[in-house]
């Protein structure tokens, strides 16, 4: 494989990765991404692609982008990614964490607007008999 046949365009970006050029761009802008261009034209390296889908996982996992650029430049610290794999585990244990107290929170709001809604249902019931029993 030559290195254009490696290169992908910004279309063929934004239909394989499902993200609009504006996306694109907006993570070029923020040095996340680093596309070669020719004139007016972006084109998309085999590293860019990686980049773009470790940067989709983790805005999906609620990553901040400066998380997810730390985590990328640690890529080039030269032992194995181990120091990157190492604050990817933390960030994402500290992340799950997080959800995981969310859903509980979530969880008891929605058993919250249940009863009161069972509350509500009654008083509109006993509401209704007492109209009935008047007319």
């Amino acid at each position: 494989m030559t290195d254009i046949d490696e290169l992908m365009s910004i279309r063929q970006m934004c239909d394989a990765y499902d993200v609009t050029p504006r996306t694109l761009r907006f993570y070029e802008a923020k040095e996340l991404l680093f596309p070669q261009r020719e004139g007016q034209k972006r084109l998309f390296t085999k590293r860019d692609r990686a980049r773009l889908k470790l940067i989709l996982r983790g805005k999906r996992f609620g990553f901040s982008l400066e998380e997810i650029r730390q985590l990328l430049d640690l890529y080039h610290i030269g032992d194995q990614q181990q120091t990157q794999l190492q604050r990817t585990y933390e960030i994402a244990r500290d992340r799950l964490r997080d959800m995981e107290a969310q859903r509980d929170e979530l969880t008891e709001a929605i058993e919250d607007l249940r009863e009161q809604l069972r509350w509500g249902e009654k008083v509109i019931a006993s509401m209704s008999q007492e109209k009935d029993a008047a007319e």
